[in-house]
């Protein structure tokens, strides 16, 4: 019989990540392991493992390829002409952690427990933000 992981036993870390000069998808699929806790000993699918990840240089992001031309963000607020079409060098320019929170939030599964995860997610466009006391 094997021994479950109980709600008490858990422990959030936090975790920093330099993004700076680090291409996009491999930066988040590594904030993404660390929000999910896949890399804990006593991961369980069904309870959050998770640790908290501040982000930091956001801005300084790189992509391989022509994806700041032709990678393209849509949205649609659902009203007659409604459909807002972005591309990624735009979004760069205006909102760099939103990039990189949209990339994190396609590679977690879509259960309960996304939307948890994402809330210990923190993205600073620079290197100053206000967690120093929480990481070691």
């Amino acid at each position: 019989m094997l021994n479950q992981t109980k709600h008490k036993e858990i422990s959030h870390t936090w975790h920093l990540v330099d993004a700076k000069n680090e291409i996009l998808g491999k930066v988040a699929a590594k904030i993404a392991l660390a929000l999910v806790g896949k890399n804990k000993t006593y991961f369980t699918r069904h309870l959050d493992c998770g640790d908290y990840v501040v982000v930091i240089n956001a801005a300084n992001v790189k992509t391989t390829g022509k994806k700041t031309a032709n990678k393209i963000y849509t949205r649609y607020s659902g009203y007659p002409n409604g459909l807002r079409k972005e591309t990624l060098g735009d979004k760069m320019t205006t909102n760099p952690a939103e990039v990189i929170q949209l990339a994190v939030k396609g590679m977690l599964p879509n259960n309960k427990l996304r939307d948890v995860w994402l809330t210990r997610l923190f993205i600073f466009k620079d290197n100053t933000h206000p967690y120093m006391d929480k990481l070691k």
